[in-house]
């Protein structure tokens, strides 16, 4: 799963138009973030191939999780042709299932 930060997420989020993209926000106190990232990154290796997956670590990005308005953790968002295409705030994810769900949408 590529790691994306302030120097790279305009390139490998925003600018990005082969595939979509997925972007699991996570922080290094979110134990539901630390419980989903091994499912997370076994959606990878199932559908990786039409879909771009990324993570990144809102603990040090925070002004970029701000601006892309992610509000409390886990956040899910879909990318297409940089923009928004689907957000999983909180309270929609119960399970990775729910991840998975909106990963089917985009292939």
């Amino acid at each position: 799963m590529l790691e994306v930060n302030k120097e790279n997420f305009e390139t490998e989020v925003k600018n990005y138009t082969e595939k979509p993209v997925f972007v699991d926000f996570w922080g290094d106190k979110c134990e539901v973030c630390k419980q989903l990232m091994p499912d997370v990154h076994k959606l990878e290796e199932k559908y990786g191939d039409k879909i771009k997956f990324c993570s990144l670590n809102t603990s040090s990005n925070r002004r970029l999780a701000i601006g892309e308005r992610v509000l409390g953790l886990p956040t899910m968002i879909m990318y297409k042709n940089g923009e928004k295409a689907e957000v999983l705030t909180p309270d929609k994810i119960s399970s990775i299932a729910d991840v998975e769900e909106m990963v089917k949408k985009f292939i």
